[in-house]
């Protein structure tokens, strides 16, 4: 336990006396599960988690945050497992732990075309809590201080890996403290030559720069007593990794980047900063180009301050920065200052509802900025066993869901990828479109202009995006098919007449009929047998088939019962069977054709409402065919009674189709009798001869 006795005094500072104890647990369990295990350096391992603690102590976090970082290799090099954590140390605990152990098990072998961002982009989507990222980073901040244990191979790996990924990921979340001392630690590792060279020439040209950022410092100091204004004034100097930044990003001579004299002033209030401005302005001519405001308007990482630049005594370049303690603080730890204020009240939730409010509120805080953490807010809560990450072949990092094939892969990449897909090859060998991916892995997307998705792949593909594209794709390439077969059949139709021939105003006439949208909707509702080819024709045809039909010869030609349907299967509908004289509609029925219903048959009731469906036809007057129709004839039952009934339908010249009696109570039938009939007229009369039949109490045309 001596080696947790400094940390206990760091924790005992700021933490309840029961907290600090649960974190003296966590380093029982530690210290037990790596009691066999060393560092390069020869150190006991428990050390480097003590040393992690200790780092995430001095930025004052929470107590489950220390005993995360005290437990964050327990998971990876020891027998323990989650369960084990969670069971003893919460859930909460557990998680963080969790996701550190995922963090390292990704590893970035760097590729100079790899963008910063895209690392960075990774480690944030990997983690549903912030402080993951805070452990990781004082973990990391421990190693690189160590890293001279390690052979130079590994050190080069560990630095380049450092300055790309853990150094921005410190600055896109304020932490400026880590953010200087990962880049000197990863400076020095990476290029220990150029590091030492421009050391030692800072230090030179220090000693040389001494007596006139003292001069400068007490001028700034007395002018701001004059004005009543208490401030803290500091010489600032640049980093050494900043001045090789700009040296090599702006080819700038050391002296350029060294010739500017920078200095912070720190005040106690936001007023006090415009105050010490306005007095500064005063002392030295401000370069107006070279103001900014960042208390107004905050940088992305929750950065503020106010920045000038002044020309100083001889016209030496001077740099002021004018911030409050509050924001001092917030510039060195960034995300990590107040934590304990901003944890406490919800201590009760799960890592994840908690970090998720924090960076609620770090957005409502940044309105005005495109602000950095919008990435964070969009990727999804689950930590890495529910994640893949893996590269197209230009390095781009793919996110995926475990499980996710190279379908869903080329999906993510482009919609147009994904239809045209038509194999995988992965790190350079053939892979099958089924196979899930792992992390990882660099895959390469075949494709073939011609090809188009496959309805099987819907088997395999895990994320919404990708199968909600092959349905879109099979449904859009369904409706282009019906459109197509919807034309040949509607061009088979016209017969002798040219489908070009119809203008688009017949065709806008008929989609108006019919209720429907366009042209190529219609189209595509005859190819899916929603509607009859030959009944549009007609519809389409109109006026013109009209004219046709004139110049027909009626010599030998025996007309239709129905005007119009040349080469229409027709039939007549048994529920109201219409005659000649009726007012009848024909529903379109694919399949049994044109079949025609009284209008006031229930059984096409509101036909109005769905005109597609239903086809406006009359009865073709030189017509003399014979049509079945049914009446219901009330007779009292006396001997002889039906007899009577045949014999006087049969002298109205009528035949009987069919006969059916029903008994209503003792002495009164009803019998319903099918006619054939000519049109209404002769139904009329038959009506009438049997309505002068003594024993008939009510005669009507029967409705089903």
């Amino acid at each position: 336990m001596y080696l947790f006795e400094g940390l206990r005094q760091q924790l005992a500072e700021y933490l309840p006396p029961d907290q600090v104890q649960r974190s003296a647990a966590a380093f029982k369990l530690a210290a037990e599960a790596h009691k066999t295990q060393k560092r390069h350096s020869g150190e006991p391992y428990i050390t480097h988690p003590v040393a992690v603690a200790g780092l995430l102590a001095d930025m004052r976090l929470d107590h489950e945050t220390i005993m995360a970082a005290l437990l964050h290799d327990v998971i990876e090099d020891t027998e323990f497992t989650r369960e084990d954590l969670a069971e003893q140390f919460g859930s909460t605990v557990a998680e963080l732990v969790e996701g550190v152990s995922k963090l390292d098990k990704l590893t970035f072998n760097s590729k100079e075309e790899l963008q910063t961002e895209n690392y960075r982009k990774m480690i944030m989507a990997m983690v549903s809590d912030i402080r993951v990222i805070l452990i990781k980073l004082a973990d990391r901040t421990h190693n690189m201080r160590t890293i001279n244990h390690l052979r130079p191979d590994k050190r080069r790996r560990i630095a380049r890996e450092t300055l790309e990924i853990y150094a921005p990921l410190a600055h896109r979340l304020g932490i400026h403290d880590i953010k200087n001392e990962l880049e000197l630690l990863g400076f020095y590792a990476l290029y220990p030559w150029r590091a030492k060279l421009l050391e030692s020439q800072v230090k030179q040209a220090r000693g040389n720069r001494r007596e006139l950022v003292e001069r400068v410092r007490k001028e700034i100091e007395t002018r701001l007593l004059d004005h009543g204004i208490h401030a803290r004034v500091l010489g600032r100097e640049k980093h050494l990794y900043s001045i090789y930044q700009k040296m090599l990003h702006k080819e700038l001579r050391f002296e350029q980047v060294m010739d500017i004299y920078a200095f912070r002033v720190i005040v106690d209030e936001v007023d006090t900063c415009y105050r010490v401005l306005g007095a500064l302005h005063n002392l030295y001519k401000p370069i107006e180009t070279r103001f900014k405001d960042y208390i107004a308007i905050p940088k992305s990482n929750g950065y503020q301050s106010l920045h000038s630049s002044l020309k100083g005594p001889h016209g030496i370049p001077v740099e002021v920065q004018i911030r409050t303690e509050e924001m001092n603080l917030m510039a060195d730890r960034g995300v990590a200052a107040h934590w304990l204020y901003k944890t406490e009240e919800n201590s009760g939730t799960t890592a994840q509802v908690r970090a998720r409010r924090w960076m609620q509120s770090l957005l409502e805080l940044q309105q005005s900025t495109g602000n950095a953490f919008e990435f964070i807010e969009n990727v999804k809560s689950e930590l890495f066993p529910e994640e893949i990450y893996v590269f197209t072949p230009e390095g781009r990092i793919i996110e995926l869901p475990q499980g996710a094939t190279p379908v869903d892969f080329a999906y993510a990449v482009h919609t147009d990828i994904g239809n045209t897909c038509i194999g995988a090859r992965v790190n350079h060998k053939v892979y099958s479109l089924s196979k899930p991916l792992e992390t990882g892995q660099t895959v390469e997307i075949k494709t073939a202009s011609g090809s188009r998705p496959n309805i099987a792949w819907l088997n395999f593909a895990v994320t919404g995006k990708a199968r909600a594209k092959i349905r879109q794709y099979l449904k859009g390439q369904e409706t282009r098919e019906a459109e197509q077969l919807g034309e040949r059949l509607l061009r088979a139709a016209f017969g002798p007449v040219s489908y070009n021939d119809i203008t688009e105003e017949d065709f806008a006439r008929v989609c108006g009929e019919v209720k429907i949208e366009s042209k190529s909707q219609l189209l595509r509702e005859i190819g899916l047998g929603n509607m009859m080819s030959v009944a549009i024709a007609k519809r389409l045809l109109g006026e013109m088939q009209q004219t046709r039909d004139e110049q027909v010869v009626t010599n030998n030609y025996r007309s239709l019962a129905i005007k119009g349907a040349d080469g229409l299967l027709v039939s007549f509908a048994k529920c109201c069977r219409p005659i000649p004289g009726d007012d009848i509609i024909a529903h379109v029925s694919p399949g049994k054709g044109l079949v025609i219903h009284r209008s006031e048959c229930k059984n096409v009731r509101g036909y109005e409402e769905e005109p597609g469906r239903y086809f406006p036809v009359q009865w073709d007057n030189k017509q003399d065919d014979e049509f079945i129709t049914e009446v219901r004839v009330e007779v009292v039952n006396h001997q002889g009674a039906l007899a009577k009934l045949t014999s006087s339908i049969s002298s109205t010249g009528c035949n009987i189709h069919g006969l059916k009696t029903e008994e209503v109570d003792a002495n009164i039938y009803y019998i319903d009798v099918a006619l054939t009939v000519h049109d209404r007229k002769q139904l009329a009369d038959v009506i009438r001869h049997i309505r002068k039949m003594p024993d008939v109490q009510r005669v009507a045309r029967l409705r089903k």
